[in-house]
């Protein structure tokens, strides 16, 4: 189990100029709450470092939370609503169920519901624990711009919607475009996967009757491959059995990119990256240099940040329900 401590908590700050560039049309900024609720980073950031330290998941799992809210309906909570007998939600879609750290996100919104009640939104709340999660995992900081409003509505049907682990290039630069997302931010916030756990249904179809003529995914490590065939055997009836995403998985690191030099991608959509002229030589650029991936991953997280960013939501009371 992964051990934080406060003394790690202290940032190595990358100041990026994000204060006064990269504003969104719903004009966020970085001292949104300065006057309104002052302590509300605080507050956030010892609540993730709280939860970090009896759950080793869940800084993974609150930075997917946060990837994956974004590129629904945008960055506005949804994925924390609750299912109602008339909807299913965003959480209880496929793609989100093994998520599980929505906890984490409530003890911050009681906290600050008392410490400055219906001040914080829900979508800030995610914005700046993935944040956090990143930068006491070892990872860059960066100036989270807020602002943001809460949506009121969620459907597991557009968890479809998702990039998937089977998707090639084309089409994650397609799904990435249509956030206003360019090839670099794809591939640097693919790095995000250097914190993080699958299941074996999610990488399986590469290990087993790949194709008519080949039975493992041809660009992956042949070691590797048959290590990952012990933990997921056919038929596998070990429904937690799985792989770790990086070699250093509680550590925010540049170790994701050199795994994908070494064919050791455990997503096909992963080591697509590699194979692909379009983005090989950013992934060849980040393994090679861990500064400039820190760089890039906190540019992007702030442009993942202002997508879909509403003017007109809720502040909610609590974060599984609309107000």
């Amino acid at each position: 189990m992964a051990v934080f401590s406060p003394r790690k908590f202290s940032f190595s700050i990358i100041f990026l100029g994000l204060m006064t560039v990269l504003r969104s049309q719903a004009a966020l900024d970085v001292h949104y709450y300065d006057r309104t609720c002052p302590e509300a980073e605080k507050i956030i950031r010892y609540t993730v470092l709280n939860a970090s330290m009896h759950d080793a998941k869940a800084p993974a799992r609150i930075l997917r939370m946060f990837f994956h809210d974004c590129f629904i309906r945008g960055c506005d909570a949804s994925v924390l609503l609750d299912s109602t007998p008339q909807n299913q939600a965003e959480k209880d879609g496929p793609p989100n169920i093994s998520l599980r750290a929505f906890y984490v996100i409530d003890d911050a919104k009681t906290k600050l519901e008392s410490a400055c009640p219906k001040a914080v939104s829900c979508a800030d709340i995610v914005a700046i624990a993935a944040r956090d999660v990143v930068a006491m995992s070892g990872g860059p900081f960066w100036n989270v711009l807020k602002g943001r409003k809460d949506g009121r509505i969620s459907k597991a049907s557009e968890t479809i919607n998702l990039p998937a682990p089977t998707f090639n290039v084309s089409t994650l630069i397609q799904s990435f475009t249509k956030r206003r997302l360019g090839v670099k931010d794809l591939v640097a916030l693919s790095g995000g996967h250097t914190l993080g756990f699958s299941h074996c249904s999610s990488f399986q179809a590469r290990l087993h009757n790949f194709s008519s003529v080949q039975d493992i995914d041809p660009t992956m490590n042949p070691e590797f491959a048959e290590t990952l065939k012990k933990k997921c055997p056919k038929p596998n009836k070990n429904g937690n059995a799985g792989q770790f995403l990086d070699s250093t998985a509680s550590t925010f690191d540049n170790n994701y990119y050199k795994q994908l030099l070494a064919g050791k991608g455990v997503f096909g959509s992963d080591q697509a990256l590699y194979s692909d002229y379009r983005t090989k030589w950013i992934v060849e650029s980040f393994a090679n240099d861990q500064s400039l991936f820190f760089k890039e991953f906190a540019t992007s997280m702030v442009k993942l940040g202002n997508v879909g960013v509403m003017e007109n939501g809720e502040v909610r009371l609590n974060c599984r329900v609309v107000n």
